[in-house]
């Protein structure tokens, strides 16, 4: 405490001094350093209050506030303001002394040159300050690190992200890295220096250069590459070859979660995923911002990013619901690290358990409930398709109801590509939760939407931690047919967008997120074991075991007999599905629940199979008789699709 009353009060006295420097030399210059005997007593009668006046300006501007070694261009501008605002009532002392000419009145020359002197010489101590204490901190760490530890390394990109991730690796001593040059394909830049570093080429030249400097690795610095860029990229330096790292996403930076120059390896999310999605947040912060909001299955892979997502716009109450503790124990530590006020309340609970959640809806009275709690792996469901139904189908309905019945204000489920045209148990089920959410939300005042997207990047139980784990383990890696592609996103950019819909949809909608284009699989095992510093086929073998019961090859977003429609956002479709009746919605529920009931997998089979004529179900037994309310649904889900426009594209 002593030691900042002390730097604040040397601090007050060298700006004083810098003033009362810059007045002075301002009257030298003005009488070029030769001032008349008489203009002495002028200058000592005008000095103190010049000088009071500006000193009282930067106090009032908040310079005092600034710690020293972190002036930026913001903090220029304050002083410049001060410096500035401080000649008004100088100049208009000597417009109103116009007519008493005397010690009082100070020249118009020296107001305009003592102005600049004095804004150079306050910033000048401060640049001065923040020079010498970085240059000590420079010379105290590097002797942490002799040159000979320092990896030579270059930079990719020379645009504002590369000068801002040269300039903190330059400044941190103790980083155990030593840039040799830059690289950019802008060929204006070549030969240039920028941040104290040269431009030595383009990516061209990139196997040259790692010769010749004996470059250690290469580091990305573009703050927005896209896939495609960072891909080409990482396929020149395999080929040299030459390890490739990458300075984290410019997003991630601005949200101040991570330093630039926090340099790490590239990800298979830098390869599959894109630039960040532009959201308007006014529209979401509306939805959100101090309302009671539910996520349920909140411990997983998508649930727990949402959760991550709603805490960003400030609502009153954060409800975790999720029945695996250990998942939630997971998730609400992390939240409290973000937010620490209260507004997170964790909930065991399965969204089954009609008793535990009514009771949970009757004392949060929940605004918004976002639904993700979903058995989704396909083949488990192929093998469990009773516990797909009642998880995914009849929980659906339950919470929709009682979504309903508090008068929640949004309900919104999450739904998946699988669910066109399925050929598994968990397509099938998420078809019909889609159903039953279209048909509550015809009934009831709350806003029913369903939101569809395909695989996510690194989600529990897909493809791409498998792969790393057996890249781990020193392979095979396991493909289950060559020819297979799926759909990816990041966690973050699905959560965003689920947002986005919620606040778009106006009841009964089931909304299309853009995907991108599909990836093949066997393209993706490659990539990441080249990421890993292996070869592909030589290294690690891939071996393919066949496509399992329920999957496909090619994944679907919507169907060919559906008429998608654009939104406000690029990103975001609606899809027109048919619509059923609530009648046979009803039937269909109520033989669901029978069959739940006695567990018959068969009927089970059967009944999906009938409902849903557009699926493509394995493991279809033979049936016998069938019942009338069946026949119902089928004619209603006929009819409804007859009625559907044909296909606009998406």
């Amino acid at each position: 405490m002593w030691g900042r009353f002390l730097t604040r009060r040397l601090q007050f006295l060298l700006d004083l001094l810098a003033l009362l420097a810059a007045f002075a030399l301002s009257y030298l210059l003005r009488f070029d350093f030769a001032i008349p005997r008489p203009f002495y007593g002028r200058l000592l009668t005008q000095a103190p209050y010049v000088i009071l006046i500006q000193f009282s300006a930067l106090a009032l501007a908040g310079v005092y506030t600034f710690v020293w070694r972190y002036i930026g261009l913001a903090e220029v501008k304050t002083f410049f303001y001060a410096i500035g605002g401080s000649a008004i009532p100088i100049l208009i002392l000597r417009l109103t002394l116009i007519q008493h000419s005397g010690p009082w009145q100070v020249p118009l020359s020296i107001i305009l040159a003592d102005t600049i002197l004095a804004f150079g010489s306050v910033m000048g101590l401060r640049v001065l300050r923040r020079g010498l204490y970085e240059r000590y901190e420079a010379m105290h760490r590097e002797r942490q690190v002799e040159d000979s530890e320092r990896k030579a390394v270059l930079l990719v990109g020379a645009g504002r992200a590369g000068v801002l991730a040269a300039k903190e690796i330059l400044s941190r001593g103790d980083a155990d890295l030593n840039i040799v040059g830059f690289v950019d394909d802008d060929p204006t830049k070549k030969g240039s220096v920028i941040s104290r570093v040269k431009v030595l080429g383009t990516t061209e030249d990139l196997t040259r250069l790692v010769t010749e400097l004996a470059i250690d690795h290469v580091v990305i610095t573009i703050a927005r590459a896209s896939r495609e860029e960072i891909l080409r990229i990482v396929r020149l330096c395999e080929a040299i070859p030459i390890k490739v790292r990458i300075i984290p996403g410019l997003y991630e930076i601005l949200e101040g979660r991570v330093e630039i120059s926090r340099i790490r390896d590239v990800q298979i999310e830098d390869l599959l995923g894109r630039d960040p999605v532009d959201l308007d947040v006014a529209s979401i912060s509306n939805e959100l911002a101090s309302k009671t909001v539910m996520v349920t299955g909140a411990g997983g892979s998508i649930g727990s990013e949402l959760a991550r997502q709603v805490i960003r716009f400030a609502p009153a109450k954060l409800l975790l619901v999720e029945r695996a503790e250990f998942a939630l124990f997971n998730i609400d530590r992390a939240l409290r690290e973000l937010d620490p006020s209260g507004l997170i309340v964790p909930l065991v609970a399965d969204v089954g358990d009609y008793a535990r959640m009514q009771a949970i809806f009757e004392q949060y009275r929940p605004d918004v409930v976002i639904h993700a709690a979903a058995h989704k792996h396909v083949p488990l469901m192929e093998e469990n398709p009773i516990e797909a139904i009642k998880n995914n189908v009849l929980n659906t309905r339950l919470l929709g109801e009682l979504a309903a019945t508090h008068e929640t204000e949004a309900f919104v489920l999450i739904s998946t590509d699988k669910a066109v045209k399925p050929t598994s148990i968990m397509g099938a089920s998420k078809r019909l939760a889609e159903l039953v959410t279209q048909d509550l939300g015809r009934r009831c005042r709350t806003r029913f939407v369903a939101v569809r997207f395909g695989n996510v990047i690194g989600s529990n139980g897909s493809a791409i931690p498998i792969f790393q784990e057996q890249i781990r383990k020193g392979g095979p890696l396991t493909i289950t047919d060559k020819r297979m592609c799926r759909y990816f996103m990041t966690i973050p950019e699905a959560a965003q967008l689920v947002l986005q819909a919620s606040t778009i949809g106006k009841g009964g909608e089931v909304f299309i997120l853009h995907m991108g284009e599909p990836v093949s699989i066997l393209e993706l095992a490659e990539t990441l074991i080249a990421l890993s510093g292996l070869k592909p086929h030589q290294d690690i073998r891939i071996v393919e075991t066949g496509i399992r019961p329920g999957e496909k090859l090619y994944e679907e977003l919507a169907f060919e007999s559906e008429h998608t429609l654009a939104t406000s956002h690029p990103k975001i479709f609606i899809s027109k599905i048919a619509s059923f009746g609530s009648d046979a919605v009803e039937n269909a529920l109520q033989r669901l629940k029978m069959m739940v009931r006695n567990k018959d997998e068969g009927e089970t089979r059967l009944l999906l199979a009938e409902l849903l004529p557009e699926a493509r179900l394995n493991h279809l037994p033979q049936r016998v008789s069938q019942q009338p309310q069946d026949q119902a649904f089928v004619a209603a889900n006929a009819a409804a699709f007859a009625k559907l426009p044909p296909a606009s594209g998406s």
